[in-house]
C-alpha cells in the first residue's frame, strides 16, 4: 500500500482537505482559477468508493473530484508537495481556496433569507418545465447584455457536455434538466479568455462557485443562475443504471427525467404514460458530495430557477441579488402566472435536503481555516 498523503505543509492550499475528506463537489471552480493548471476534476472509478484513502499513488478511486496534479503525475519523492522542483505544478498561490465553496460555508437553516422576488413564470421555448433558463438566456443573448453562456447539453444516450453558448440560437440546445453532473465551472477559464459578458447556470455548488470567482477574480461573470437540486448523479449511474435497470428503459426513447411527487419520473417518445419510481430507489445512488450539500435552491445565485411550487408547465424562480433583478427585469418573452409560488412545499424539501445531509461543516471551516487537519471521527458531531 502506498504511503497516505502527509498532512498538509503550511500554505498548502485548503482545499486538499475538501478533496481528501471526500467533499469535493467536482464544481470545476479550482481548474477554472488555477494559474499553474495544476488543479483539475477527473473522473475516476468509483467501485471501491468507500474504502477511498487519497494517497501520493493512487488517488483515483472516485468519480469527479478535483485534485492537485504534478507534471509527471505524482513523482516518486512521494513526500512532498512545495518546494520541489522535479515534481510540482501547484505554485501554492491559495487562489483555489478561496473560491471552493465547501471552505466558504453552505447557507444556514433559513436559505431563503436573501430573496428579493419570488416569480412563477414559463417563456414559450423548450425546456424543463416553464422554460424559464432558457428563455432568460435567449433574451440575454438577444439584448446584447451577455456575450457568453455556460451550461450543459446532452445527446441521444443522455450523455452531457459543458458547452459555452455564444447567441440566442443556441439556446435551445441545452434546454431541459438532465441530472447527471458535469463540472460547469471549469469551462469558464476559457471562456474568460475570449468574452466579456458571461451568464453561468449551474447547480447550487457551481453557483456558489462562480459567485465567489465574481468576488474574487474577475468582473467578467454577469450573471450567476442556480438551479433548485436535491442531488446529482454521474453519468454511469445514470446511463449505465437508473434509466436502463431501475425504470427499465431504452435510453435513446427516453426526452425527459424529472423529479416530482416522491417520484423520479421519465417521460418516453414511446408511452403517453410516465415510468416513475420512488425516490428513495434512485437517491442513494447520487453524487457521494451531494450527500454532504446544504444548498436546495442555489442561495448564493443572482437568480434561482426550478419547478417546484409552480404548477406544471411553470417555473419557480427566486432572485436574490439586485443583480438578478436587474438582468430579469430586461428579459423580455416571459410570462407570470397570478398565483404565487407554494412555498411550503419548497421550505419543507430544503429542510429535508437539510436534515439528511447534517454534518457540521461550521466546526470543518474553524479546524481547516485554523490550519489543523479535519479528522471527521475527532471532530463530528
Amino acid at each position: 500500500m502506498s504511503a497516505q498523503i502527509p498532512v498538509p505543509q503550511v500554505g498548502f492550499p485548503k482545499i486538499y482537505q475538501v478533496i481528501r475528506n471526500n467533499l469535493c463537489a467536482a464544481c470545476g471552480g479550482c481548474e477554472a482559477i488555477c494559474p499553474m493548471q495544476a488543479a483539475t476534476v477527473q473522473l475516476y472509478d468509483e467501485a471501491n468508493y468507500d474504502k477511498f484513502t487519497p494517497t501520493v499513488a493512487e488517488p483515483s478511486v472516485v468519480k469527479l473530484f478535483s485534485e492537485i496534479s504534478r507534471e509527471d503525475n505524482y513523482c516518486a519523492h512521494r513526500d512532498c508537495y512545495t518546494d520541489c522542483d522535479a515534481c510540482v505544478v501547484c505554485s501554492n498561490c491559495l487562489a483555489c481556496q478561496r473560491i471552493c465553496p465547501v471552505l466558504d460555508g453552505f447557507p444556514g437553516d433559513d436559505e431563503f433569507d436573501n430573496i428579493i422576488e419570488q416569480k412563477v413564470g414559463k417563456s414559450s421555448l423548450h425546456g424543463q418545465d416553464g422554460a424559464a433558463v432558457t428563455g432568460i438566456l435567449k433574451s440575454l443573448f438577444e439584448k446584447g447584455e451577455i456575450d457568453a453562456a455556460l451550461s450543459i447539453t446532452r445527446n441521444a444516450d443522455w450523455e452531457t457536455e459543458v458547452v459555452i453558448l455564444t447567441n440566442a440560437d443556441e439556446v435551445s440546445s441545452v434546454g431541459g434538466t438532465k441530472y447527471t453532473y458535469d463540472p460547469v465551472i471549469s469551462k469558464l477559464r476559457e471562456a474568460l479568455e475570449k468574452y466579456e459578458k458571461i451568464a453561468v447556470v449551474g447547480t447550487p455548488c457551481q453557483a456558489h462557485a462562480a459567485s465567489l470567482l465574481r468576488e474574487n477574480l474577475t468582473d467578467k461573470i454577469k450573471l450567476v443562475i442556480g438551479l433548485i437540486c436535491m442531488e446529482s448523479f454521474t453519468y454511469d449511474d445514470m446511463g449505465g443504471n437508473i434509466i436502463p435497470s431501475i425504470l427499465g428503459l431504452n435510453i435513446k426513447e427516453v426526452h425527459k427525467l424529472d423529479f416530482a411527487k416522491g417520484k423520479f419520473v421519465a417521460l418516453t417518445e414511446t408511452s403517453d404514460e410516465p415510468t416513475a419510481v420512488p425516490i428513495k430507489e434512485v437517491a442513494p445512488l447520487a453524487r457521494k458530495p451531494c450527500h454532504h450539500c446544504l444548498d436546495y435552491t442555489s442561495y448564493y445565485a443572482d437568480i434561482s430557477v426550478g419547478s417546484v411550487g409552480s404548477p406544471d408547465g411553470w417555473s419557480t424562480i427566486f432572485v436574490r441579488s439586485q443583480i438578478g433583478k436587474e438582468y430579469l427585469d430586461k428579459v423580455e418573452g416571459m410570462e407570470y402566472h397570478e398565483k404565487p409560488i407554494f412555498m411550503d412545499i419548497v421550505v419543507k424539501l430544503a429542510a429535508q435536503k437539510h436534515k439528511n445531509n447534517a454534518w457540521d461543516f461550521r466546526k470543518f471551516k474553524e479546524v481547516v481555516w485554523a490550519g489543523e487537519e479535519w479528522i471527521p471521527e475527532e471532530h463530528s458531531t
